[in-house]
Parts: C-alpha cells; sequence; structure tokens
C-alpha cells in the first residue's frame, strides 16, 4: 500500500491505446491531475485495430465526440457485423451480426423456434432473421432504434476507422483541455529501490519526466509492466495457435461493404475492413504451418484493390500480462496482452481498461484492495474473450489441412467446453454478467460453426408446426420491408 496522494499521470506510449487513456482521463479527472503523455513519432503504431464493437458509440458519446466530425476525421465507414467465410467449411459463411436476431418470448430466445423450425424442415438460415445481417447483403445502413411498427430492436452498429487518424483526432481533442505531450524516445527508466515503483522515466535528449502513476501503453514492447516490473505472462497460444500478422492497405473499392470479412486460409485467417480511403487488408497465420512467404502469397492473391506499400509482418504471442496493475504501473493496451483481432476485441480492451482505471483511481494512495480488484476484474473479462475467439477454430469442421484438423483436437478451457455442451444438449447459453458477448453472439457462432442444439426449450411445443411456419414467415417479411426502406451504406457516408 502507497498512500501518497496522485497527482502526475504520466501515460507512456501514444497511438490508440495512449489517446483513448488520456482522453478519457482529462475528461472526468482533468480537473484534479496533471496528465502528460509521452510518445516518440519514430515509433510505428500495430495499425490492426481498425475494426470495433457496438461499445465505442456511448464511449465515444461520454467524450462527448461528435459522430459525423469523427467519421469525417478518421476516414470512418459503419460496421454491422463481421461475416466468417471458410470457418466451418469451405465455401461455408456465416455472420456474427450486432443487434438482436428474431423475436425474444419471456423465458425462451428466438433462436429455440428457430431450431424447432429447421426440424419440422423450414428452411431458413439463422441469419435471415437478423436485421443487421440482411441490411449487411443489401450494402444498406440506416440508424434505427426499432423496426418501425413493431418493438422488434432496430440496428446496432460500430465503426471501421483508421486507428493512426483516431488517436490524432483523440490528440486533439486532449490538449487543449490539458494533457501535456512530450515527444521523444525513453532510455531509461528509474525505479525506486525501496518500494519498487518507478519513479521516472528519461529521454534520449536528456529529459527527465517523473510520476505518481505510470500508465504502459508501450504496445508489445511492455516497456514498464514487462521489461521493467517483470510481472509475467500468462502464454494462451496452445489454445490459439496463430502467432504472426500480416499487414498492408490497398486503394478503397466500391461499394464500400458496412462489414468487416474475415476470410479462413489453409493455417489461419485474412481480414478485410473497409474505410472511406482505403481498404485494411491482413493476414494472421500460424508459422508452425505457414512461412511468411506463403503467408505473403495468400494475402497478395486475396486482396481487392491495388496495394499501397509492402506487407509488413508483426510476431505476436496470444495471451496476457499475469498482473495488469502492478505497483504504481497500470498496462493498458497490447501492452496487457494480446487477443487476436478476429472480433474486433482490441480497442474494446483499451476503452474497458481506461474505464475500470477510473473507477479504481487511487486519488489518495495505490491500495492493494484496489490492485486486486482491478486486475480481477481483468482476467475474467479477458478469459471470457478469450473463450469466444477458441470456439471459432475449436468448433471448425474442416479437415483439408493439419492446423484445422489440430484446432478440432485441442482441449480448450473448461469454461468454454462446459459452454459449449450446455448448448449443444439444451440449446441454453450460460453467460456471466460480465461478459462482453451476448447470448445472440454465442448463438451465431456456435450455429455458424456447425453446433446445432440437440433440444429446444419447451415453451416451443406451445405452438402447432403451423403457428411456428407463419412466425418465421411473418418475421422475415418484416425484416425485408425494414431494408428495403434503408439507404445505400455508400449514400450514407456521403452525406457526411
Amino acid at each position: 500500500m502507497n498512500t501518497k496522494k496522485i497527482q502526475n499521470v504520466v501515460i507512456v506510449g501514444g497511438g490508440t491505446a495512449g489517446w483513448v487513456t488520456a482522453a478519457l482521463m482529462v475528461k472526468v479527472l482533468g480537473k484534479t491531475l496533471n496528465i502528460t503523455l509521452v510518445e516518440s513519432d519514430q515509433i510505428g503504431t500495430i495499425g490492426v485495430g481498425e475494426a470495433t464493437i457496438p461499445p465505442i458509440i456511448p464511449f465515444n458519446n461520454a467524450l462527448g465526440l461528435d459522430e459525423k466530425a469523427f467519421l469525417k476525421a478518421t476516414k470512418g465507414t459503419l460496421k454491422l457485423g463481421i461475416e466468417f467465410e471458410n470457418w466451418r467449411q469451405k465455401g461455408d459463411k456465416y455472420m456474427h451480426a450486432f443487434g438482436g436476431v428474431g423475436k425474444n418470448f419471456p423465458f425462451c430466445d428466438f433462436y429455440h423456434f428457430w431450431v424447432k423450425s429447421q426440424q419440422l424442415g423450414y428452411s431458413s438460415e439463422f441469419g435471415d432473421f437478423s436485421l443487421n445481417y440482411q441490411a449487411s447483403k443489401q450494402h444498406k445502413f440506416a440508424k434505427l432504434n426499432q423496426i418501425e411498427g413493431t418493438n422488434l430492436p432496430g440496428i446496432e452498429y460500430a465503426y471501421h476507422f483508421d486507428a493512426g487518424l483516431y488517436a490524432k483526432y483523440l490528440r486533439s481533442f486532449c490538449e487543449p483541455l490539458g494533457v501535456t505531450r512530450v515527444e521523444g524516445m525513453i532510455n531509461q527508466v528509474t525505479v525506486d529501490k525501496k518500494n519498487g515503483y518507478i519513479q521516472s522515466v528519461k529521454l534520449a535528449d536528456g529529459n527527465e519526466i517523473s510520476g505518481d502513476l505510470f500508465i504502459d501503453c508501450t504496445g508489445l514492447k511492455a516497456l514498464l509492466i514487462e521489461e521493467t516490473l517483470s510481472v509475467g505472462y500468462e502464454d494462451w497460444s496452445h489454445w490459439l495457435p496463430c502467432d504472426r500478422a500480416m499487414a498492408m492497405p490497398c486503394e478503397a473499392t466500391s461499394p464500400i461493404l458496412p462489414y468487416t470479412r474475415s476470410i479462413a486460409h489453409d493455417a489461419g485467417w485474412q481480414w478485410r475492413i473497409p474505410l472511406q480511403h482505403r481498404t485494411g487488408n491482413g493476414i494472421v497465420y500460424s508459422s508452425k504451418h505457414m512461412s511468411d512467404e506463403e503467408a505473403k502469397k495468400v494475402l497478395m492473391a486475396n486482396i481487392d484493390g491495388k496495394p499501397l506499400g509492402e506487407p509488413k509482418v508483426i510476431p505476436f504471442r496470444t495471451g496476457r500480462r499475469r498482473k495488469q496493475w502492478h505497483k504504481n504501473v497500470v498496462a493498458i493496451g497490447l501492452s496487457s496482452g494480446f487477443i487476436e483481432p478476429l472480433e474486433s476485441t482490441n480497442i474494446h480492451l483499451v476503452q474497458t481498461a481506461a474505464t475500470r482505471l477510473l473507477k479504481f483511481f487511487p486519488h489518495h494512495g495505490i491500495k492493494d484492495e484496489e490492485v486486486y480488484e482491478y486486475n480481477r476484474q481483468s482476467l475474467i473479462e479477458s478469459e471470457r474473450m478469450r473463450d469466444f475467439i477458441i470456439l471459432h477454430y475449436k468448433q471448425n469442421q474442416r479437415d483439408d489441412t493439419e492446423f484445422w484438423r489440430a484446432c478440432q483436437r485441442m482441449d480448450v478451457p473448461e469454461t468454454l467446453r462446459q459452454k459449449m455442451a450446455l448448448f449443444e444438449q439444451s440449446g441454453k447459453i450460460f453467460r456471466e454478467q460480465d461478459e462482453l458477448f451476448t447470448e445472440i453472439a454465442w448463438q451465431q457462432v456456435m450455429i455458424g460453426q456447425g453446433l446445432i442444439p440437440k433440444d429446444h426449450h419447451p415453451l416451443v411445443d406451445s405452438l402447432t408446426p403451423e403457428q411456428i411456419t407463419e412466425l418465421m414467415d411473418n418475421l422475415k417479411v418484416i425484416i425485408e420491408r425494414s431494408v428495403n426502406k434503408m439507404t445505400s451504406h455508400d449514400e450514407y457516408l456521403s452525406r457526411l
């Protein structure tokens, strides 16, 4: 425990993690703190985190950011979900779409009725009853809280944007509010020999910056939390075997799709993220099953625009720091760990970490109880996300490469094994209260990957087969009419 009042906060590293943290901190606690952000233009950012999930909208709203100005500044587009291609088997595709699917009933989610309809021979995909998915397929978008004339949920969305431009936009937000940016490379970290706390960072030009609390946003390098404090790393590569990524933008193509594409290949998968001015492309792969040269060939053969630069290789190791907060250092962003960007969670983890830090901010000194609870919540959050990512690999039904066969054979965390078994046997989903991914998200991925429940809720049997068929038909008509009224995604963006 350290009872020293926290007044000087030093954020080490910029990029999305650094500036998101600075923005939230100065917005909420700016009048009580001195906030300094140290970064160097010589250090590049990873640049793969250009797709987000819906919680970014309330986060941006909390900062008071104007959506139109934000989309203009970041060359952003709208995102309705992620389409997974070749993940179950080659040629298959499904979408983890945001928002609702079908119509839920008290004590019984819609997918129980869908499962029953399949048993009755009704021909439909689960995604046929997702407004987001149907809008995505037609490249449509509209701001819609509810489907007109019904109590059914409307469109839920997130963004694609240029992460570098997002950081720049947040910098322009932070500096007028009082965040001090210092340019420079750090070449020394000073540690108090008595308590092990970091005292200061020294720059190459001799400038020394002292602080009471340090935020490590130095990316995979983890300069403070690992290189200096050595908290250790929990390796998840036995569950998530990909260990390299290769990123490369290309020219934008038309129409601009309102969703992310995730395309499985022989030993990994490729992302495609459409922005206004370019398309972000990359491939995530296992170096045990695919060489860099092979990965480059796959990536280059599967882009649909003129390349803008050479592919950049990014080695990584999936997992997390054993402590996200240790002594007077809090790791936020890639310094805290890495979960591959399959479900666009990395920017979200930055935002939740920054939010959690504010909730447990050690205003009157760092207390063990607050540090413990911060780390406990961080662990639960990251492990549940990890399980959701593992599900995509474990539940594949491909037999064409050793990579995918090995994924099928692997043991999975007990938390995931139980969730999969419960769903397969009963069609039920158990979800912790603080988990990010909703029941509908789990349903879409499990069903999309071929895990179909063997049973359904007994409430379904209170409807006759004719009533179930009528329910399905009516929902399809309602969704189709709603999508037909929407404008195209390109037209919506042009109005900005």
